[in-house]
């Protein structure tokens, strides 16, 4: 069982072609195009029931953003700060919301006399 879940690990996803797709490209879905943009609103339930939900496909969901993010903002060779002001501001953000149980008792009220 446990063996079957990384059967596909490392290889390449099921949908692409490389006659049709060209070079692999992380950062891409290779599989049938389902956009929510083109949903309505009366659609959305069915839409959720469509998509893939193992484990699997939620791994792929993230190896795809940090490959798009990698390749706008780390890899280009003139990158700047952006890569670094984000790995600041996240770092700020999850730390806030660890210490937020300790933070929320430090707030700063208005007295009235």
């Amino acid at each position: 069982m446990v063996l079957g879940l990384f059967k596909n690990l490392g290889r390449y996803p099921a949908a692409y072609n490389e006659k049709v797709h060209g070079p692999y490209n992380p950062s891409l879905y290779y599989g049938k195009k389902d956009p929510l943009s083109e949903v309505k609103v009366g659609e959305i339930g069915a839409w959720i029931a469509r998509r893939n939900k193992s484990p699997a496909a939620l791994a792929g969901l993230f190896s795809r953003a940090y490959w798009r993010w990698n390749l706008k903002y780390a890899s280009p060779k003139k990158a700047g700060p952006t890569v670094y002001f984000q790995f600041i501001i996240g770092s700020v953000l999850v730390f806030y919301l660890i210490n937020y149980e300790h933070l929320k008792y430090h707030k700063s009220y208005r007295y009235h006399w």
